[in-house]
């Protein structure tokens, strides 16, 4: 069965690690038949939440900059895959703003089920990464029928040192396929 997948790419660095994770991600998942949609935070404004929590009961952030667009594509997701770099073992404060002004969704008619995860990481192990996956599954909670489906980890140093990493480019590319 065909799904919407949204991967948001939430590194700033051209071509960073996580983005080329995703990229094979995104080509795993278009093998697979689905229907995929690659966003950037790169170039997008995007303001920090004010917590004023108006958006519970206008469906959407008073903020007029680019997440209340973003917003509406992880509504309508079936699956969501986030992809970070993963700094002092968390995700990027990026992802984590995108992920607060989602707070509309918390009261919407949502569609995502499935949530996956892209690290890459200086530290290697699950332990390099434990912080930025409770804090995914800290925002899956707060939706009922939503479930963490998966995970790829990749241990870099350097910028764009995952393509010489095969096996985490397959298992990117693994993970979007079995979406």
């Amino acid at each position: 069965m065909s799904k919407n997948v949204l991967i948001i790419s939430t590194s700033l660095r051209h071509n960073s690690n996580s983005e080329i994770l995703a990229k094979e991600t995104e080509k795993g998942a278009k093998d697979a038949g689905h229907n995929v949609e690659f966003i950037t935070l790169k170039d997008k404004n995007i303001q920090f939440c004010k917590g004023c929590l108006a958006c519970q009961k206008l469906g959407h952030c008073v903020i007029n900059d680019d997440a209340n667009a973003i917003t509406e594509k992880i509504k309508n997701a079936d699956a969501v895959v986030w992809a970070t770099p993963v700094y002092y073992y968390e995700m990027s404060g990026q992802m984590k703003t995108i992920i607060d002004r989602a707070n509309p969704l918390f009261a919407s008619d949502y569609k995502f089920r499935e949530v996956y995860l892209i690290t890459a990481s200086a530290d290697t192990g699950e332990e390099a990464v434990k912080r930025v996956i409770n804090g995914v599954q800290g925002w899956i909670d707060c939706f009922n029928g939503v479930k963490f489906s998966g995970y790829v980890c990749a241990t870099v140093n350097d910028p764009s040192e995952i393509n010489s990493q095969p096996q985490s480019l397959q298992s990117a590319y693994n993970l979007g396929k079995n979406i």
